[in-house]
């Protein structure tokens, strides 16, 4: 049997601040020596604080976790990760930000109804949110892509003869290794700068 009380604190990347979940646990009564954080994705569960903070975890101890989203961002695996905590380690769960979901307060039939079913909503909001993100990202990109914003390395710029290099290329009159030697660039870079080139012949001709 325990009776031990746990917090659980989540952010996405090393630079998020953590404060505002750490003074919230911390004024629930969770002993700093007992909450456990992780800096990464709430898009499954293995996380290895989480995974050591559930190891410990006995029989009638307390878990406090500020919002339900600070748990995990996964419909499904919230709804699992849940039933494993209450129903097979019998271990509390207290959710701050939503006092409904308090296990030590619904132990009868319709408090845990209730908790079940708003527990299910806000596991729905919180994969919703995820999905809502991961598409904004998204579209941000595709339109930073259509105003011309380039990703990832920069690109080798061109020697200033490259259109009469490229003549040569088409003519045979030098290979693509030594076409891509003599701009600086690797061959598959140097077939995509190629394709780039003529694109931009294309539209020169459009005009």
């Amino acid at each position: 049997m325990g009776n031990k009380t746990y917090g659980y604190i989540r952010v996405s990347t090393r630079e998020q601040n953590i404060d505002r979940q750490m003074n919230s646990i911390m004024e629930a009564g969770v002993d700093e020596k007992n909450i456990f954080i992780d800096r990464q994705s709430g898009k499954d569960f293995q996380r290895p604080a989480y995974e050591k903070m559930i190891r410990k975890m006995k029989k009638e101890d307390l878990l406090i976790v500020k919002s339900i989203d600070r748990l995990g961002r996964n419909y499904q695996d919230i709804m699992e990760q849940w039933r494993m905590i209450t129903k097979e380690k019998q271990v509390d769960i207290r959710i701050l930000d939503m006092p409904l979901l308090d296990t030590t307060k619904t132990k009868d039939l319709l408090g845990t109804f209730i908790g079940d079913v708003v527990l299910q909503i806000l596991s729905f909001v919180a994969e919703n949110e995820r999905d809502n993100i991961k598409q904004r990202q998204a579209e941000g990109i595709m339109a930073a892509k259509a105003r011309g914003v380039r990703f990832g390395k920069p690109l080798i710029p061109l020697p200033d003869n490259f259109p009469e290099l490229y003549r040569k290329w088409e003519q045979n009159l030098i290979t693509i290794q030594e076409f891509a030697g003599i701009c600086n660039m690797g061959r598959s870079t140097m077939y995509n700068r190629i394709n780039e080139y003529r694109e931009l012949q294309l539209l020169e001709k459009r005009k």
